[in-house]
């Protein structure tokens, strides 16, 4: 009998960064729009040309501020969208979809699952549209389930996208036979961070997702940390190093 996806202290807690109230950068308003698929935040001051979109996907029991320290970081020509998650999971605790972990692989409630990932393909699509941004200088990153959500989006939609960064997540094996083929995916750049002592999503996983990419002809960098479910400040300069490395196409032009 698998249990609930209840981690002891919950995504929320494993955020271990510096508040974003020091950056320059700082959080918006919720933004409640019909025009949008999801509530959801921006930093601001938003870019008035943005060069690239950046969507941070937070965590179970986080919300859409969990990585906004982390967002705060990307250049100031970047458009920075902090998305809520749409369920609510074990109690008040925010989700993108539930999720059950016990002695076997964990499972996801697909139609949930699979809702989220639509929703989100969706919600980058109406930003691109809405701020004339280009898929090629579009980008997802998520922890834990939040980047689970975002290999998703990134790997059955990799048109919507020219990149995914997957913090202390898993590439769900519900949505393997539906994953772009190597032609249509090569163009996509990923990292894969997590922690080696990992006690919701062994390492295990991030070695498997590596083998995937490689598959798939995705180039992509894999970092382990001596960590466990948690987004230490050396996983966040892992991903801002990535992110703003030149070689990007949303860096490039």
């Amino acid at each position: 009998m698998r249990a609930p996806f209840d981690p002891q202290h919950g995504d929320n807690a494993t955020a271990r960064l510096l508040p974003y109230s020091h950056l320059m950068k700082t959080p918006g308003d919720l933004l409640h729009d019909a025009h949008y698929a999801f509530a959801f935040r921006t930093l601001e001051p938003v870019p008035e040309t943005p060069s690239a979109l950046l969507v941070l996907l937070h965590g179970v029991g986080g919300d859409e501020l969990q990585l906004a320290d982390a967002g705060a970081r990307v250049g100031h020509d970047v458009l920075v969208v902090l998305p809520r998650g749409q369920q609510t999971i074990s109690g008040e605790r925010l989700g993108w979809f539930r999720e059950s972990l016990g002695e076997d692989e964990p499972r996801v409630v697909e139609d949930e699952a699979e809702d989220a990932r639509l929703k989100l393909i969706e919600f980058v699509a109406q930003l691109q549209g809405r701020h004339d941004i280009a898929p090629a200088r579009t980008v997802f990153a998520g922890f834990s389930q939040g980047g689970m959500l975002a290999a998703a989006a990134a790997l059955t939609s990799p048109a919507s996208v020219a990149g995914f960064a997957m913090l202390c997540g898993r590439v769900m094996p519900e949505l393997e036979p539906f994953l772009a083929d190597g032609e249509n995916a090569r163009h996509l750049h990923a990292l894969i961070v997590h922690g080696r002592e990992d006690d919701v999503l062994p390492a295990e996983w991030a070695t498997r997702a590596a083998a995937q990419l490689e598959t798939l002809g995705v180039a992509h960098e894999l970092r382990l940390h001596d960590a466990g479910h948690t987004l230490e400040p050396a996983m966040q300069s892992d991903f801002l190093s990535w992110f703003a490395a030149s070689a990007r196409p949303w860096r490039t032009g």
